[in-house]
C-alpha cells in the first residue's frame, strides 16, 4: 500500500448550483471529507491508497464506502459503528460568493475514533501517511488517535503528510493552536495556507521537512520555488486544497522535482474548481497530462 489516509468521510448533499441553501429543493448525493478527497485524487492518479476511518452502520455509511471503493480505495480497515451515525455535510455551490456549509457531525462515528483502534497493520508498507488537522479536532479521543497515527507511521518508515485544513466550526483558534500546531513540527510534509500558519502561530521557516505554503493570492511556494495558480473559470472553490495535496503528493511519490510537484498540484486544483462537488474534477493520469500540456501552451510557468 503506497498511501494511507485517516479521517472522517461524510455523506455530502450538494444543492443545485447557484441556489442558496435555504431555497434549494434539489440535492445531489456525493462524498465529502478532506482525507477521503486526497485519497480519491491519488487513486485516480494511479496510486494504491487505503482509507482508515469510522462510519455509522446506516445507509449513509454504506453509500460512502461504496463511493470510496468505486475509486479503487482500500477500505478493509474501515470501522462500522452501530451506535453512532455517519457524518453529514450539506452545502450550496456558487462561484462568486461565500459557500454556505452546514456540518452535522457532532457525535458521529468518526468522532469516536480511539488510539487503540489503530494498529501497525493499517500502515504497513505505506510510503506516505496523510492526515489533516480536522481529525484531531473531532474529539479528544480522535486527537489521541492522531498522535498514535504519527507514531505508527514513524515505526513503519512512512513519511507523514499533514495539512492543517482549519475549520473554525470545529473549535476555537485557541483549541486549534493547542491540538494542531504541535503536529506541524512532527510532520515530514506540511501543506498549509499562509493564513493557517498565522492563526496557529507557526513560522514556516522553523519547520523541518518539506513545507509548502499556499498564499492568499493562490500561489504556492516550497523554498525558492513558486507556482502561480492557473487561470481557469471558477465554478466551485470547495476541495481545491485537497486536490492540491493529491497532486503534490503524487509528484513526491514519483520522485519528481519539487517544481514539478507544485505544478501538478496547481493543475489538479485548477481542474477541481471548474466542477461542482469536491471530487468531480479530480483527473486520472492522462487527464492531468493533458491539462498540464494545455497550461503550458497558455504560457504558464513555474516562477523561481
Amino acid at each position: 500500500m503506497t498511501v494511507v489516509v485517516c479521517g472522517e468521510a461524510m455523506l455530502l448533499m450538494l444543492a443545485e448550483p447557484g441556489v442558496p441553501l435555504e431555497r434549494a429543493t434539489a440535492f445531489r448525493r456525493s462524498i465529502a471529507g478532506a482525507e477521503s478527497n486526497v485519497a480519491a485524487g491519488l487513486a485516480r492518479l494511479g496510486h494504491d491508497v487505503r482509507w482508515i476511518g469510522r462510519l455509522g452502520a446506516d445507509p449513509a455509511g454504506r453509500s460512502v464506502l461504496a463511493m470510496l471503493r468505486a475509486d479503487g480505495i482500500d477500505t478493509r480497515h474501515a470501522i462500522v459503528d452501530p451506535g453512532a451515525p455517519t457524518g453529514l455535510l450539506v452545502r450550496d455551490s456558487h462561484p462568486s460568493r461565500a459557500i454556505d456549509v452546514q456540518y452535522y457531525r457532532a457525535g458521529s462515528a468518526a468522532s469516536r475514533l480511539a488510539p487503540e483502534e489503530l494498529t501497525p497493520e493499517m500502515v504497513s508498507g505505506a510510503r506516505i501517511v496523510h492526515v489533516t488537522g480536522i481529525t484531531p479536532m473531532l474529539s479528544a479521543s480522535a486527537h489521541q488517535a492522531t498522535l498514535r497515527l504519527f507514531d505508527l507511521a514513524r515505526e513503519a518508515g512512512a513519511l507523514v503528510s499533514f495539512d492543517p485544513n482549519i475549520r473554525l466550526k470545529l473549535g476555537s483558534p485557541e483549541l486549534w493552536r493547542e491540538r494542531v500546531a504541535p503536529l506541524l513540527g512532527r510532520a515530514d510534509i506540511v501543506l498549509a495556507g499562509e493564513d493557517e500558519l498565522e492563526l496557529l502561530g507557526v513560522d514556516a521557516a522553523r519547520l523541518g521537512g518539506l513545507v509548502v505554503v499556499k498564499h492568499r493570492d493562490k500561489s504556492a511556494t516550497l523554498g525558492e520555488a513558486r507556482q502561480e495558480a492557473f487561470p481557469v473559470t471558477l465554478v466551485d472553490p470547495v476541495g481545491a486544497g485537497d486536490a492540491f495535496a493529491a497532486g503534490f503528493l503524487s509528484g513526491v511519490l514519483r520522485k519528481e522535482p519539487y517544481e514539478r510537484c507544485l505544478r501538478e498540484a496547481a493543475a489538479v486544483a485548477a481542474l477541481v474548481v471548474q466542477c461542482v462537488s469536491d471530487t468531480d474534477g479530480l483527473p486520472d493520469r492522462a487527464g492531468l497530462d493533458r491539462a498540464l500540456a494545455s497550461f503550458t501552451e497558455a504560457g504558464e510557468t513555474v516562477h523561481r
